[in-house]
């Protein structure tokens, strides 16, 4: 950054973004605040690079949000952008002011003051693949709808333990289909008893459910039901008939949203005319990890895309909370669970370090030797999903596919 002469801070804001210019002497070249729409977004960056007198080098622009309107804006004409954490501005505010004063001006002054001063702590916002772009968007909106999928199951759930418990012995309202198809059907006891074999059986055919027999699910709705007091099974009811739908929706915005997942990582791991495109060889790479499934692949792809492109492990054990937080001052020493890190991530390989217990003998002894020690089963698991991002990073830079005869992964210790 040593030909860069002016340093902007951009303020990012829901209706207007308040932007400073700071010279090399940190003086304040220019203030601004833009409107957000695309008229006064573009007049802005049109502003910074006449400031540069055309040249983009010499400019470099620092902001909290590190996908937004401007930051897109900028990459397309060739800016560089760079991202810092909130937390970290928030220490940086504190240089300017000891009475915690905060307001849009003085944080744009602050953003571009710090990356004069301490551009180590930025990072350089890049633009992807837009397939990868899109698949942080897919990624994103499944865990969205699995969130809702799970409060709305919780509440049918709810209200079929108070008037109809046997049907939840067939299956589960938050992971089986045929059940939500079935409580549509016969959502009340006496509903229940006069379903016939053959509607049974059709449920049971469309879902492809091969646990039960026909008659093994009549007998299980034809049990004795609860006994409540008037008026209870109606209003239950009533309920029931407006979760059903949402869910049944969510259920089938899941579905699709899981084929578009598969379509782009299919579409990614095919090879490119391009040398500089390596996307399909790491997403190959990533496939072939134990654990690693399409949700966990297309989340990792997305959430850490900067991690895996520079090979940098303990970037992505910090992005993914493996790695631990310690606290040491004189005599005092604690190690605690790192909890500044992204959600999507911790939740990704939490669900791998689980399947890779569960299908891979050397992770299952390595979580059985920390349990072992008296460890819980969330540091036993965080220990395993380290372990595999340590192998998958070693993967990636010798850019060989997992293979179960060649151990990388540590001996448990």
């Amino acid at each position: 950054m040593d030909a860069v002469t002016l340093f902007v801070g951009v303020d990012w804001g829901s209706a207007t973004h308040q932007v400073c210019v700071l010279g090399p002497e940190r003086e304040v070249v220019e203030e601004m605040a833009v409107v957000h729409d695309g008229e006064a977004i573009g007049a802005m960056v049109e502003r910074l690079l006449a400031l540069a007198e055309g040249d983009v080098e010499r400019l470099v622009v620092g902001i909290e949000s590190p996908w937004n309107a401007v930051v897109e804006t900028l990459l397309e004409r060739g800016v560089h952008v760079f991202c810092i954490n909130p937390k970290q501005l928030d220490r940086f505010r504190d240089r300017h002011t000891v009475a915690g004063a905060k307001d849009d001006r003085r944080d744009a002054f602050v953003i571009a003051d710090s990356l004069r001063t301490d551009a180590a702590a930025f990072r350089e916002i890049k633009l992807g693949d837009p397939r990868i772009v899109e698949l942080r968007e897919l990624s994103r909106i499944y865990d969205d709808l699995g969130e809702e999928h799970g409060a709305l199951a919780s509440r049918l759930y709810q209200q079929m333990q108070r008037i109809f418990p046997q049907i939840l012995e067939l299956g589960s309202v938050h992971r089986d289909g045929w059940i939500l198809a079935l409580i549509e059907r016969a959502p009340t006891p006496e509903q229940a008893r006069s379903l016939s074999l053959a509607k049974i059986r059709t449920i049971l055919r469309a879902h492809r459910v091969r646990k039960w027999t026909a008659e093994q699910v009549r007998d299980v709705l034809r049990k004795k039901p609860l006994t409540v007091a008037p008026g209870v099974t109606t209003a239950a009811h009533a309920h029931i008939r407006l979760l059903l739908p949402r869910l049944l929706l969510l259920d089938s915005q899941m579905h699709d949203t899981r084929r578009a997942i598969q379509g782009l990582l299919d579409d990614l791991e095919q090879p490119s005319d391009d040398p500089n495109r390596k996307e399909h060889r790491d997403v190959t790479i990533l496939r072939s990890l134990p654990g690693v499934g399409m949700i966990v692949a297309a989340t990792m792809l997305s959430e850490a895309r900067d991690a895996l492109d520079s090979r940098d492990y303990h970037h992505l054990r910090a992005l993914c909370g493996t790695a631990p937080v310690t606290r040491q001052s004189g005599k005092s020493c604690s190690v605690s669970m790192r909890k500044a890190c992204s959600r999507p991530l911790r939740n990704a390989v939490f669900f791998m370090a689980k399947t890779m217990v569960a299908h891979d003998p050397r992770a299952k002894a390595l979580y059985a030797a920390h349990r072992a020690r008296g460890h819980s089963r969330g540091h036993a698991l965080r220990v395993v999903a380290d372990r595999g991002l340590a192998l998958l990073v070693a993967m990636l830079r010798s850019g060989t596919v997992y293979d179960p005869s060649k151990r990388l992964l540590a001996a448990p210790t």
